[in-house]
């Protein structure tokens, strides 16, 4: 089963995901269940996926404005419409409500700051690009997702893939949805692993700055 050529696509992206299933559950304090969490990550990139990581890139500069753009379009909606995601489309039943997985006895602790934003501008855009658009992308394209060269364009696959990232983002699934759109595009015109995760990457940063800057922590659930 580890041999499967899907594995370093979708371990790390399903260890992540346990951690966020069993963050209710989480005994330890805040700084050392950071360095686990990150620690435990970076561990699971470099023993899974470290064959298949490509880090080169076709435009930094681009990819790097691209990033920022991205961000501006996630906080655009709150900054521009007080009490926008208060809406019963984004706070319901189904997405849950706009609140920060950190306990704000936490988030004065340094240490838990710099690990949630490493965490949110490092080892989450590498995770994440190497599930959503490395393999989600390619395999709704085709099963023997292996055929099918990173960034190809195919009209269903593009959207589903889309679709399932904003969804992944609960009360902020449709600037999810956008940014998913968005970071497809990029791996479509970079056809480069690389520059989505650095985009991905930079759009994390500014938003953890953002986060610690202006105090809505909510932007980190």
């Amino acid at each position: 089963m580890l041999k499967h050529p899907a594995v370093p696509y979708i371990a790390p992206f399903a260890i992540f995901m346990l951690f966020l299933a069993l963050q209710p559950y989480n005994p330890l304090p805040g700084a050392m269940e950071q360095f686990v969490r990150v620690a435990i990550l970076t561990g699971a990139v470099w023993y899974f996926s470290r064959s298949v990581l490509d880090f080169r890139l076709a435009s930094p500069a681009l990819t790097t404005l691209f990033g920022i753009a991205v961000f501006v379009l996630w906080i655009l909606p709150d900054v521009l419409i007080p009490g926008y995601r208060s809406h019963w489309l984004f706070t319901n039943s189904i997405t849950g409500g706009v609140s920060s997985s950190i306990p704000s006895e936490d988030l004065r602790s340094p240490f838990v700051l710099v690990f949630r934003a490493m965490r949110a501008a490092i080892l989450v855009p590498i995770i994440e690009e190497l599930f959503w658009r490395g393999w989600l992308m390619r395999w709704i394209d085709n099963p023997d997702f292996e055929k099918v060269p990173f960034g190809r364009y195919a009209h269903q696959a593009f959207w589903i893939s889309a679709l399932l990232f904003g969804s992944e983002h609960g009360p902020y699934w449709e600037v999810g949805i956008m940014a998913g759109a968005a970071y497809n595009y990029w791996a479509i015109r970079t056809k480069r692993l690389g520059d989505c995760i650095l985009a991905h990457g930079v759009t994390n940063l500014c938003l953890s700055l953002y986060t610690i800057g202006t105090g809505k922590w909510e932007y980190w659930m």
